[in-house]
């Protein structure tokens, strides 16, 4: 029996330095566009900012603890973000399953029946009642001549390290999100700091308009512009309440809580614009995880091939099986009941009707697919972030202009008001005032809210300083 063991072992150990083949392409990285600069990024960015962005918590150039608090409850709590940690685990757990088939499968078997023969058979012996016992262990190999295994394996873990760089792009969508949210919701809050503002001035101007019509000073059509301008000032703070609502709910979600146990008290914001090194277009293909796992499936894809290819050729295989047997239990365990068998096998495919032809094609048609998703994440990846660089150059622009017109509606207001006071004017001009100093200040909070999305936007765009993870070893 030893030396049976010694020859199954002999076998196993050296037929893997027969499986030196693999059919699949020689992968490289598919040529995607990789400009030499951003078109967008002009010479009014920053060579060396001030700030960097960090590689895991990138909200935090911000410099918002509110912000910083609610990025931590993401990643703790988020579903989603467990949704693709969850199928990231499903594929390593696919890769480990592939690489199994490096190993021969030995099992075990044992048994103890009474079997009765057919009389009526030819060759059998007059004693066709017995006893069998039987103990042993099988063992089943695939030679891996052609790469079969080799490609499966690289296909996996080509598709796990996809899968990580999905969970990456997850995590960074949806915190950029929650940035997005909470930066719209300060922003509410700021505006509801001017509408309620502006209802108390209205409801002043109001009081002041009505004492006027009593005195015999004002007509009753100005008390009547001055109620309508508070009115409709009451209904534009009640629908800013409405929309900081909703993200107050939107927030809460995103946190993994119920809308119902959450609050986010109202706050002036208190972030800073950072500035943004963008770097070279080339860095952009390390830094975005989506363009990571596109790149990941076509390597995956690229595996594919090889593994289709080899089903053109004969697929080896070793078995053997070792035991004891014996017709009494007495003898079961005895040398003379020793059996063993060894040795290859091989199967190819005569006539299959054009089936390894056609998984042939779709595998190649599937990878070209995949190189066709690659080129358009890294083109679209460009493209966002050419779009908010010229966002963030665009609205510095407008909030230099932005903040000129809202100074210049509040100077109005106050000469409309001290004219009205005086008899020089009609309300009515006060209350085109009140209109255009409202929406100057409106319209300056917006820009600022619309400057830090596209902040968020930009570093989102960029990757968020996200690294590609080492191969599992």
């Amino acid at each position: 029996m030893k030396s049976s063991f010694c020859a199954i072992a002999f076998c196993v150990v050296l037929l893997p330095a027969f499986s030196a083949c693999s059919l699949a392409p020689n992968y490289k990285v598919p040529d995607a566009p990789n400009p030499a600069a951003f078109k967008e990024a002009g010479d009014w960015i920053e060579a060396k900012p001030e700030d960097a962005i960090e590689r895991s918590a990138w909200w935090k150039i911000f410099k918002d603890p509110q912000l910083d608090a609610l990025e931590d409850q993401v990643t703790e709590a988020n579903q989603n973000l467990k949704a693709a940690l969850a199928q990231y685990d499903q594929a390593r757990a696919a890769a480990r399953e592939a690489r199994a088939a490096y190993f021969p499968v030995i099992t075990a078997n044992a048994g103890a029946t009474r079997q009765q023969e057919s009389l009526t058979i030819a060759n059998v012996s007059s004693k066709s009642l017995y006893n069998d016992f039987t103990m042993g262990a099988d063992l089943s190999y695939e030679i891996d001549v052609w790469g079969r295994v080799r490609n499966t394996v690289a296909a996996n873990e080509a598709q796990a390290q996809a899968s990580a760089a999905d969970v990456a792009g997850v995590a960074l969508s949806l915190h950029a999100e929650l940035a997005n949210d909470y930066f719209t919701l300060r922003g509410d809050d700021a505006a509801q700091a001017i509408l309620d503002k502006t209802v108390e001035s209205d409801q002043h101007a109001l009081d002041l308009t009505t004492q006027r019509y009593k005195g015999g000073v004002a007509a009753e059509a100005d008390v009547d512009q001055a109620k309508t301008q508070l009115e409709n000032a009451k209904t534009q703070a009640t629908d800013m309440r409405l929309q900081r609502a909703q993200l107050e709910h939107a927030v809460s979600i995103l946190t993994g809580k119920a809308p119902a146990d959450f609050r986010l008290p109202p706050a002036q914001p208190v972030c800073k614009l950072p500035h943004i090194d963008t770097g070279l277009p080339s860095v952009l293909l390390q830094r975005r995880p989506d363009i990571a796992a596109a790149e990941r499936r076509v390597a995956a894809a690229n595996a594919e091939i090889g593994v289709a290819r080899a089903a053109w050729f004969p697929a080896f295989n070793l078995t053997a099986a070792l035991g004891l047997e014996s017709a009494t239990a007495a003898k079961w365990l005895t040398a003379p009941s020793q059996f063993w068998s060894l040795g290859p096998s091989a199967m190819m495919p005569l006539f299959e009707g054009g089936r390894i032809s056609a998984m042939t094609d779709e595998a190649r048609a599937a990878y070209e697919q995949m190189v066709a998703s690659y080129r358009q994440t890294v083109l679209a990846a460009y493209g966002e972030v050419e779009d908010n660089l010229v966002a963030l150059h665009r609205l510095e622009q407008e909030n230099q202009t932005q903040t000129a017109a809202t100074a210049a509606a509040e100077r109005s207001l106050a000469q409309a008001n001290d004219r009205y006071k005086g008899g020089m004017t009609i309300y009515l001009d006060v209350v085109a005032a009140q209109n255009s100093e409202l929406q100057a200040k409106l319209a300056s909070v917006n820009i600022e809210v619309r400057r830090l999305i596209a902040s968020v936007q930009l570093i989102k765009a960029l990757g968020g300083g996200w690294q590609p993870p080492p191969p599992e070893k």
